[in-house]
């Protein structure tokens, strides 16, 4: 009997490592939830016009971040679990959890690097106002929840939209999502639209 509930208990245990969830990416600077909110309430409400002007070249990526790494190849390093690279810095392999989805991949060709608020979206929320050094800095900031490393596929659902008009497929990813996105509007200065605040608010009413 003894040893039957050993084997029932060794199952168990095994079953539970089998189960548990993968590890997920955390870029730098996520607030927490209230710091979050008084953000969201500072922010300037306005009304995103979009002049037509937009080009993805006005913001320069990827830069040399760090040794030999651009920015794509820093946050691949950054957000990924048991990552070889090359001497060009290109990982040879490695495990890469999506937030956005809850996605796996061990093919470095199956992650996109997205931009938790994308270049368009900044573009018509002021950042047509900005120099290109200040776009580049923007579009490369590793500081900040800005770069996340996701599934392709999802990150080109996404595309350039606002959180009134794409949230990710795991809603239990809704609070850091939006806690994120608010740190990196705040920093950055940019503006938001009433939707897209009414939005971001009821994400944080799932932390």
């Amino acid at each position: 009997m003894k040893s039957s509930f050993a084997l029932v208990a060794a199952l168990l245990s095994a079953t539970a490592v089998v189960a548990a969830p993968a590890p997920m990416p955390t870029p730098p600077g996520i607030p927490s939830a209230s710091t979050a909110r008084s953000a969201l309430a500072a922010l300037t409400v306005g009304t995103n016009a979009d002049d037509g002007k937009y080009e993805r070249d006005l913001f320069p990526t990827w830069i040399t971040i760090e040794g030999t790494c651009n920015t794509r190849e820093y946050v691949l390093k950054r957000d990924g679990t048991n990552v070889a690279v090359g001497g060009d810095c290109y990982p040879t392999s490695g495990t890469w959890t999506s937030p956005y989805d809850g996605g796996v991949w061990t093919a470095p060709a199956d992650v996109d690097i997205d931009h938790m608020v994308p270049l368009k979206a900044a573009w018509i929320a002021g950042a047509n106002k900005w120099t290109t050094a200040r776009r580049q800095q923007f579009a490369n900031d590793v500081a900040r929840p800005q770069l996340w490393a996701v599934t392709d596929n999802v990150n080109q659902s996404k595309g350039d939209k606002t959180p009134d008009k794409w949230k990710p497929p795991l809603s239990s990813f809704y609070c850091i999502y939006a806690r994120s996105w608010i740190q990196v509007k705040s920093y950055w200065e940019l503006s938001i639209t009433s939707a897209e605040k009414s939005a971001l608010s009821s994400m944080l009413d799932t932390c």
